[in-house]
């Protein structure tokens, strides 16, 4: 019984914890569209940075959400956020 239990609280978590990723996608794409705007950094790493962000999106809409979040870190840190 206690290793039912044990499944059972372990299989919870970690759906909890992929929906809480999932959720924060959507975030996390607003914020790098703000940072584009006032950000410095050159037009190859603003393409670049377009193209994490667009990647992040097609990957979390396909539901592969921790590749996006992956694809959304990386634009993140490019622009200091």
């Amino acid at each position: 019984m206690k290793k039912i239990s044990l499944s059972i609280l372990t299989l919870s978590a970690a759906l909890t914890a992929s929906s809480a990723l999932a959720y924060s996608c959507p975030t996390d794409m607003k914020a790098i569209d703000k940072a584009m705007v006032k950000s410095t950094l050159s037009m190859a790493d603003i393409d670049k940075v377009k193209l994490l962000r667009s990647k992040g999106e097609t990957l979390h809409n396909s539901g592969d959400h921790g590749g996006s979040v992956q694809a959304l870190k990386q634009a993140s840190d490019m622009l200091g956020i």
